[in-house]
């Protein structure tokens, strides 16, 4: 290799450099921006949790709502409530109605955001719609859930300090990916129970503490269907646990997963989950657990993406 050609690759190696970067860029940069307001709250961007910090204020801040809907996407879109009052640090349950007034499926995705803006860092969202592309049935009416709660953190921001009012606003657009899309009659009342969904709801809200085979902080869930409270194999249950006359039922766990200390007094488990579809649908695969730890080599482990095993061993 002479020197002129030397010098040359001195220039052009940097500059195809320098030019990939850019590209790469300019590729990734709505993935970017996307992080960079999630980890920072910028623009309103809200937080996501899997659960609240267990630690609530007894100062209140109201929350209200605000729905949109996009010019092309058929959809009438309302909160069921317009506001509502909540202690910083508690999680709150609320209802957003989407129904589909045209004569086919529609999927649609919602943005959203908070104002003031520079809450976004500290209204956190444990479930939502807005998390997914979602399907709505021709003539198709649901109510959707949306879990949150505010940290308490923003009390003592001297940005946020003074808030006394949060609007959480949704706008629903046509979705770009249909084929992506999640079903939103999982959460009507009359709905399955849906095994597959419970083990991704487990694997979101439950594995930091419990699995189905090993104690961890909390007790092993495999078989608990059927199993007396506070007798997990190896694991020492709390006083209240084991003073309960109890069995463990789908009705039981139910009323254990929307309010443990409301159920039994003196429980120490610290989760709520507050949706009922989505209790059902956890239930389901812990039901679905229970009968595979009683006989075991009559099932296979639940396939994330797939009804079908499931549904057969309903019928």
């Amino acid at each position: 290799m002479n020197l002129q050609t030397r010098k040359n690759l001195r220039v052009v190696v940097p500059c195809m450099v320098f030019i990939g970067i850019m590209i790469g860029l300019v590729a990734y940069s709505p993935t970017l921006y996307r992080l960079f307001c999630a980890a920072t709250g910028f623009g309103g961007t809200t937080q996501r949790a899997v659960v609240n910090s267990g630690v609530v204020s007894n100062r209140t801040i109201a929350v209200r709502f605000d729905s949109n809907v996009a010019p092309d996407l058929p959809w009438r879109f309302d909160p069921a409530q317009r506001e509502v009052s909540v202690r910083l640090g508690e999680q709150k349950l609320v209802f957003f109605t989407a129904e589909n007034v045209s004569d086919s499926a529609i999927v649609g995705h919602a943005t959203f955001n908070v104002t003031p803006e520079t809450t976004g860092i500290y209204f956190n969202k444990i479930q939502c719609f807005c998390f997914d592309d979602e399907r709505l049935g021709a003539h198709e009416k649901v109510d959707m859930p949306v879990v949150f709660f505010v940290d308490p953190a923003l009390a003592s921001d001297s940005e946020t300090s003074a808030v006394r009012t949060i609007t959480l606003s949704y706008t629903f657009f046509r979705s770009v990916t249909p084929d992506k899309a999640q079903d939103l009659s999982r959460f009507l009342a009359t709905s399955e129970p849906d095994a597959t969904r419970g083990q991704q709801l487990f694997a979101e809200r439950c594995v930091a503490c419990h699995a189905i085979d090993a104690n961890k902080a909390g007790p092993m869930l495999g078989g608990v269907v059927g199993r007396k409270a506070g007798s997990a194999p190896g694991y020492k249950s709390s006083l209240a646990l084991l003073g309960a006359d109890l069995t463990w039922s789908a009705d039981s766990l139910d009323q254990w997963l929307a309010d443990p200390g409301k159920f039994i007094a003196g429980a120490r488990m610290p989760i709520r989950v507050l949706d009922a579809s989505s209790r059902r649908d956890i239930i389901a695969y812990l039901e679905l657990e229970s009968r595979k730890s009683t006989n075991p080599t009559e099932y296979k482990p639940v396939a994330q993406g797939s009804l079908d095993r499931h549904r057969k061993e309903k019928e």
